[in-house]
């Protein structure tokens, strides 16, 4: 097996497996007093600990959730009821994962002004595109770090930090789930107010998340109930896939330039074979995270030959995992050409892929061109 969809999920390493089948033998409750409810709580609290030190934050700024959407949902509607109440605009981008746009349409349909910001048409986002939408009336910027199609690196370092000092009220959200442990993120740094993460883009275990908040900012409590994560989301927490979380996360630190310089390499591999191969145009750019890379070979249906190399053992994407197959409407808005869009795989990395993996999918593209049939106009 070839793969190459990490961006949609990636496989669970060792360390985590283990941390997730130890918090399954200990299965304690963490609110219970007695010793095995002690065991499970520290493994809470560890895990708390690891995922705070790789973002510089302090672990009470840390709430486990059950995936980045829920994250971003909880971010997103908590400041729409607090600072909201007042200010009534919110400035996004045209490019954001659907746990992000989503809430940005619902939130326009219940009366708030939701400004979008395109690329320009060099495909590329500028601060101050950006930050002139905010105004005195905006109550949230929430600007994803890395685009999940195309790598995109958004300027969100050079955007947040300003932002804050011209309007100190407005709660700024960045959806990292592309970028952490990939980019070095850290919290100062980025100047982000809230910060969604996910443990299965990380080879860690799916169904667990996390949300940054910074100390001080008031989100409204997302479930109510037993009192667990400090009131802020009551509920028994999954202390197997919150340590699986923490194992991951630890497996990872101190390793992020070494494994960012592979892959690295990995893309620019692709970026060569493509450019060597008649009818195969590279989407993304060298400035894009090189852990995404989008391509479009020109004629065929991307679904088909998606199929046709999972048929060799070899696993990409079409687009966002969470599509499903329907057409990308973010594809367009960084200058892809509409005759491109039907016809868009999405290579996605980790630092366990190969260069000779990507020889094989090269060879198996130019082996579907001269088989399959071509997109009729």
């Amino acid at each position: 097996m070839i793969y190459f969809d990490n961006a949609a999920t990636t496989r669970p390493t060792e360390n985590v497996i283990s941390a997730v089948t130890g918090g399954l033998r200990e299965f304690g409750n963490p609110s219970s007093l007695h010793g095995l409810g002690l065991a499970a709580e520290q493994k809470r609290e560890h895990a708390r600990e690891v995922i705070a030190a790789s973002l510089g934050a302090a672990p009470q700024e840390i709430f486990f959730t059950s995936c980045a959407t829920e994250s971003s949902n909880t971010a997103i509607f908590g400041v729409s009821k607090t600072v909201g109440k007042r200010k009534k605009r919110i400035v996004t981008t045209t490019v954001e994962h659907p746990s992000v746009a989503v809430c940005a349409d619902t939130l326009a349909a219940q009366g708030f002004e939701v400004i979008r910001v395109a690329p320009r048409a060099d495909g590329k986002f500028y601060s101050e595109d950006i930050i002139s939408a905010v105004d005195g009336n905006t109550c949230l910027v929430t600007c994803m770090l890395v685009n999940n199609e195309t790598g995109t690196i958004l300027p969100v370092e050079e955007v947040f930090p300003k932002l804050k000092k011209l309007y100190p009220e407005v709660v700024l959200h960045c959806d990292c789930v592309q970028g952490y442990m990939k980019l070095p993120i850290r919290v100062k740094k980025l100047g982000a107010d809230l910060i969604s993460l996910s443990a299965h883009k990380i080879h860690g275990p799916k169904g667990i998340g996390a949300l940054y908040i910074r100390k001080g900012l008031h989100i409204p409590s997302f479930i109510v109930g037993g009192g667990q994560e400090s009131g802020f989301r009551s509920g028994t927490e999954s202390v197997p896939l919150i340590a699986g979380f923490g194992a991951a996360v630890e497996g990872l630190m101190g390793s992020i330039s070494r494994r960012w310089e592979k892959v690295s390499g990995l893309r620019d591999r692709l970026f060569e074979l493509c450019g060597q191969t008649e009818g195969i145009y590279i989407n993304s750019s060298r400035e894009c995270s090189p852990y995404i890379a989008s391509i479009a070979v020109k004629g065929l249906k991307s679904e088909v030959l998606l199929h046709f190399l999972e048929e060799r053992g070899i696993y990409v994407s079409s687009g966002s995992a969470c599509s499903k197959g329907k057409k990308s409407s973010v594809i367009a808005q960084f200058g892809i050409p509409d005759e491109l869009s039907d016809s868009v795989l999405r290579i996605s990395f980790s630092d366990e892929n190969t260069l000779s993996e990507i020889d094989e999918l090269i060879i198996a593209i130019k082996i579907a061109q001269s088989s399959l049939a071509k997109i009729r106009k």
